[in-house]
């Protein structure tokens, strides 16, 4: 993790759950991080897990991904004050009680897709912008799901399985684009099994089954970030031990 100290990291939906254990992972490793969340008061808070300058590093900065316009104000400020972000964390996603079939589903959809696919899109996009005009060796993690890649038999999950399929497909796209491209900019799809995160309520017997914590989750992230320039983990499944899918 070395030769992170002092690049700038952006993490999304850094409010709560694994956002939060990524975002203060990397600001005890050295990275200046930027948080970004709706609920940024809850960003704010985070300092107080973190001692001496990891918690200066740790900067909390509003930013709903569902709004375009945020993205470019964000993407905007931290090309400005730190020069330009080095590693992209795409965190930021939801989920809905509804099934693919279920009448007045709509906005719970556009929902889903907005946050997990195009959020995550849009944040890339400007994310590689930043790394390609500066010519350095970056890197975009995909936190994806187990759920991007079978559909779960879960109760009311099916289209947030569906946009997580997006993202497998999206980080295969992008590491096809990043080769064309010809940078040194990387990409990683982590997927976790069940972790015990906000986005778990709600759903019948979930609390019964085997479960991760989310700094799990932001340990993965150091792993795939301390590899060498030679190495890339494009996917990284990670699962509790016992989970029964």
């Amino acid at each position: 993790m070395n030769r992170w100290i002092g690049k700038v990291a952006m993490v999304t939906g850094a409010s709560s759950g694994i956002g939060a254990a990524i975002a203060k992972e990397l600001a005890r490793s050295g990275l200046t991080t930027i948080g970004l969340a709706r609920r940024v008061h809850r960003v704010e808070l985070l300092k107080k897990d973190l001692t001496g300058e990891a918690a200066s590093r740790l900067i909390a900065m509003k930013c709903d991904i569902t709004k375009e316009e945020e993205i470019l104000h964000a993407f905007a400020f931290v090309n400005e004050k730190f020069g330009g972000v080095d590693v992209m964390i795409n965190n930021a996603g939801v989920s809905r009680d509804i099934t693919t079939l279920m009448a007045n589903n709509t906005k719970d959809v556009r929902d889903i897709f907005d946050t997990n696919v195009i959020g995550l899109i849009q944040c890339s996009r400007e994310a590689f912008q930043s790394m390609k005009a500066r010519n350095v060796m970056g890197h975009i993690i995909n936190i994806n799901s187990v759920a991007g890649h079978h559909v779960l038999d879960l109760p009311r999950q099916s289209v947030y399985s569906s946009s997580k399929f997006a993202v497998t497909a999206l980080t295969e796209a992008m590491r096809i684009e990043l080769r064309n491209e010809k940078t040194n900019i990387k990409v990683t799809s982590i997927s976790p099994g069940i972790v015990k995160t906000e986005i778990l309520n709600g759903i019948p017997g979930v609390e019964l089954l085997p479960a991760m914590e989310p700094e799990d989750i932001a340990d993965a992230v150091r792993y795939v970030l301390s590899t060498p320039p030679r190495v890339q983990i494009h996917e990284l499944t990670i699962r509790p031990a016992g989970e029964p899918f």
